[in-house]
């Protein structure tokens, strides 16, 4: 069948979707986008502030933005930092530090993960810092021929057992340091603390800054006077007093979340920080159901009442837990509501028998506050999580 469209069935068409789009800007949805991730730049730049007044003026801030800075979108949250005066950007990946170079970011960086020796020029090229924290490293540096010196930043194992040159190989990376010559230029000196975050781990965490002290010392009597970091977000707040060195490296407090329910605990009524990441999605379908209906695969979850469920068009793929399965709580014009049954790939089912008088294309709420969802996983790994390709939008 032949279907002829006229200029007055084109102009109601057009009529109608200017409608949909004002609605959706009346109630807040971007148009075209089913789930969108908001952050709050106000509550970026407070966290930004309440650590800039918590340390010493002197201290340098590394900003954190590995990771596409915690879910946040590396290069949106790195140019907050960098307008809001952070010293630094840690990354985890020369890839990382490349693509905030591309997009003009000049402030320093450090690559704190492994680089290929084949990318090393890269960095070299762009002004980018990297790790160096294994023999082989140094060996290879020794062998390379760099038309200017490298930045490079030693990391020392002092307990943590990931990265680092462990105590008995530092008398080695300082010869290997000096005879680097100008092939190299040692910038940084720092190490990574295993049990900051833990009351438990103080006595553990005073060794670990024992060790490094250990090392600072044989590279500054070896005439090498790099700048030094070791506390992260957690031993900031802890250890401020014995926070002695040149920067602080400040990830999940920027973020508004606390590195550790302990550390929440401890701090919640001396520092406020504000949650700055919020994901939502609309609803697709709402549909009512009488009570003993099975919802979701293998009938995960029975129904214990007549309901009204509705469909939000995100899952696993996006970064929602499967683990929150029968049990995630989103919000539904300000009421809570339940998952139900089984979280899907690219679907999630609530129920909002409760919410009120719920339409299709109603705001959902997923993650208003991290700390609230009971996903079995830390909050650091719930935003890492999400789905890059969702499209994060800074209000």
């Amino acid at each position: 069948m032949l279907i002829v469209y006229t200029s007055v069935t084109i102009d109601k068409k057009l009529t109608m979707e200017k409608k949909l789009i004002d609605r959706n800007h009346k109630i807040g949805r971007p148009v075209g986008l089913r789930t969108w991730i908001e952050i709050d730049s106000a509550a970026v730049e407070h966290n930004f502030s309440v650590i800039k007044k918590l340390v010493s003026s002197t201290v340098k801030i590394m900003a954190v933005v590995k990771s596409n800075a915690y879910g946040h979108s590396l290069y949106d949250f790195s140019k907050c930092m960098a307008d809001l005066g952070a010293d630094w950007l840690g990354v985890d990946s020369i890839t990382e530090a490349l693509a905030l170079r591309k997009k003009g970011i000049s402030t320093p960086i450090l690559v704190m993960g492994y680089t290929l020796p084949e990318l090393l020029i890269d960095a070299l090229e762009n002004d980018i810092s990297v790790t160096v924290s294994n023999i082989e490293s140094l060996k290879y540096l020794e062998q390379a021929m760099f038309t200017k010196p490298l930045k490079i930043h030693i990391e020392v194992d002092t307990g943590l057992h990931r990265q680092g040159f462990l105590s008995n190989e530092i008398s080695e990376v300082v010869k290997t340091v000096s005879r680097l010559g100008l092939q190299v230029k040692l910038e940084g000196l720092y190490t990574h603390l295993a049990d900051a975050k833990r009351p438990e781990g103080e006595e553990y965490t005073r060794l670990q800054f024992s060790s490094f002290e250990k090392a600072k010392n044989d590279f500054f009597d070896a005439g090498h006077v790099p700048f030094t970091h070791v506390c992260a977000s957690a031993s900031t707040l802890r250890y401020l007093e014995e926070n002695t060195y040149d920067m602080v490296r400040i990830g999940a407090l920027l973020y508004g979340i606390w590195p550790s329910k302990e550390v929440g605990i401890e701090f919640k009524g001396r520092l406020t920080i504000k949650p700055t990441l919020s994901w939502k999605t609309i609803i697709t379908e709402i549909k009512k159901l009488p009570k003993g209906s099975p919802v979701g695969y293998n009938r995960t979850e029975i129904l214990l009442r007549d309901s009204v469920v509705a469909v939000c068009p995100v899952g696993y793929w996006h970064g929602y837990p499967g683990s929150l399965s029968s049990k995630g709580i989103v919000v539904v014009r300000g009421k809570n509501a339940k998952v139900l049954g089984r979280v899907t790939m690219d679907m999630i089912t609530i129920d909002i028998t409760d919410c009120g008088d719920v339409s299709l294309l109603d705001i959902v709420t997923l993650t208003h506050e991290t700390q609230n969802l009971d996903a079995g996983v830390s909050e650091h790994e719930l935003l890492t999580r999400l789905n890059p390709k969702i499209e994060r939008i800074y209000v």
